[in-house]
């Protein structure tokens, strides 16, 4: 192919063309293969000598996808905890498609680069989902049309294993942690009694304390609100304790960021297999049902939004269905005579 001027290759099979609109302002304009870029730079000529002015999608220059990624992590860094993960992602999104026009990508790109890498399907839903709020917030603020991940599936994930301990196994990993780590025992104990998720407790500050109403305050859950968490006496206990150790630090657990260092050794002492810190939120939960709380109620205090999550629990009540069902007999009754009317069978036979 011959070199034309106003065509120019930005990389490998991507053409564009560049040329001065009928206002006498240079444009830019992405066009696919050479001679579409040929047909379309002698098409702007034309228009552009004739007066005629661009579509009005033209006429702004096309927003690229590190702007709006860019705008996805400034909201995500106001209204998520999880914004951290939110930052590492998208290292590897704006390695695919950084200075494309946002408006550019499509589903079956998406779907390529997700499938080239080798992630587990939580992972790829993960990233999936990244991508989907990017372009849902570029459209709230003018800078997409569509949103090209709808089209884009899900996989299927199968995280319904529980793991949670055993009275044995508690007992193993409390000796493991009194052994070696005893300045630790009262954060084992805090999370076993109160359910938080790793990064609530140890975010956590002492003016979220409430002693007298026996309640601890989450500003910001894993939902984006405040939520509240009820203390028990043994998370009492367990706070008095590290208060004695922490208060001067100003955080619940001294200001450490995760339990990681010393927890994974104690469980690893203790013989309890594929156990982690989030077990213990399992743990919790499972306990709740096993002593009879319904399955609202295990939501509302692990703060869950829908009740989804919290039915893999369900198995380890499974009476509280056969209990509903005394309780309607209870409340409507049944009839205490359920023989047929003499009248009845008689009619009966005669229509037979």
């Amino acid at each position: 192919m011959s070199k034309r001027r106003g065509i120019f290759e930005r990389k490998p099979g991507e053409w564009w063309i560049r040329f001065v609109d009928a206002q006498g302002r240079y444009r830019r304009e992405k066009a696919g293969t050479w001679a579409s870029a040929r047909d379309l730079y002698t098409k702007r000529k034309n228009d552009a000598l004739e007066g005629r002015k661009l579509p009005e999608k033209l006429r702004r220059a096309p927003v690229s996808f590190k702007e709006i990624a860019s705008d996805a992590l400034a909201w995500s860094d106001e209204h998520k905890r999880s914004a951290a993960n939110d930052h590492y992602r998208m290292k590897k999104l704006l390695e695919w498609f950084g200075d494309r026009a946002a408006d550019s990508v499509t589903p079956r790109e998406i779907e390529a680069h997700l499938q080239s890498e080798s992630w587990k399907p939580a992972t790829w839903n993960r990233v999936r989902a990244l991508l989907s709020m990017i372009y849902r917030i570029a459209i709230r603020n003018g800078k997409a049309s569509v949103n090209p991940v709808k089209l884009v599936p899900c996989k299927t994930t199968h995280n319904e294993r529980v793991r949670f301990l055993s009275p044995d196994e508690e007992k193993s990993l409390r000796a493991a942690i009194a052994r070696r780590f005893p300045e630790h025992l009262a954060e084992f104990e805090l999370a076993l009694h109160t359910g938080m998720r790793r990064s609530e407790q140890y975010g956590a500050r002492w003016e979220q304390v409430d002693w007298e109403r026996r309640i601890f305050t989450v500003p910001r859950d894993k939902g984006g609100r405040t939520s509240h968490v009820p203390l028990n006496a043994a998370a009492l206990r367990a706070l008095t304790e590290l208060s004695r150790r922490t208060a001067d630090s100003g955080f619940v657990c001294g200001g450490s960021i995760s339990p990681r260092w010393w927890f994974e050794d104690a469980v690893k002492d203790a013989g309890i297999p594929r156990f982690t810190w989030h077990s213990i939120r399992h743990t919790f939960a499972s306990r709740l049902v096993m002593s009879g709380a319904d399955i609202r109620t295990v939501a509302e205090l692990l703060r869950d939004r829908t009740l989804a999550m919290v039915m893999r629990y369900a198995h380890l009540a499974p009476d509280y269905k056969l209990e509903a069902l005394h309780r309607m007999e209870s409340k409507f009754g049944v009839p205490t005579d359920t023989t047929v009317a003499p009248e009845a069978s008689t009619t009966a036979r005669s229509i037979n």
